[in-house]
């Protein structure tokens, strides 16, 4: 994304939905794990081991941002993320697509798409660039912030 700086560490990460959150007013809080021995997907390191076999220290963290809808974000060491909206999640979303998904989702952007056959619903999040991330809405009820944005 041209529009937004490359987010090289998790570090610059969190600073970067920091600014986003501080745009549309929300509380954030941040929980870091540094270390091999305590991210979460660490299977190249040795076990016991704190750095990966390269030196290197990884580091991950766990927003959670206040307000509807309820959003968490966990930005992995290895550049990627997972998106948590109103239970819906999106896995794998570069890390540096992270602020301006957000962005959407805040601004208003962000829509409920549905099926009768098969039944089913999909939320859609749309980044500037012709990009539009999709999950489908697990169980058959939605919150009252997903049902505000069924199209």
């Amino acid at each position: 994304m041209t529009d937004h700086p490359h987010l090289p560490t998790t570090e610059s990460a969190v600073t970067a939905v920091r600014a986003v959150a501080a745009a549309h007013r929300r509380a954030m809080t941040v929980a870091e794990d540094i270390g091999a021995d305590r991210t979460s997907r660490r299977t190249s390191a040795p076990l016991f081991s704190v750095t990966d076999p390269d030196g290197s220290l990884p580091h991950e963290a766990y927003v959670e941002l206040d307000g509807s809808p309820a959003i968490s974000v966990r930005l992995f060491p290895e550049g990627d993320a997972q998106i948590t909206v109103d239970g819906v999640e999106f896995h794998d979303v570069p890390r540096d697509h992270v602020p301006p998904f957000l962005t959407s989702v805040y601004g208003g952007l962000a829509f409920v798409k549905g099926r009768f056959f098969p039944p089913g619903y999909k939320l859609c999040v749309p980044l500037p660039g012709d990009e539009t991330y999709q999950e489908h809405i697990p169980g058959v009820s939605l919150t009252p912030w997903l049902s505000g944005r069924v199209r």
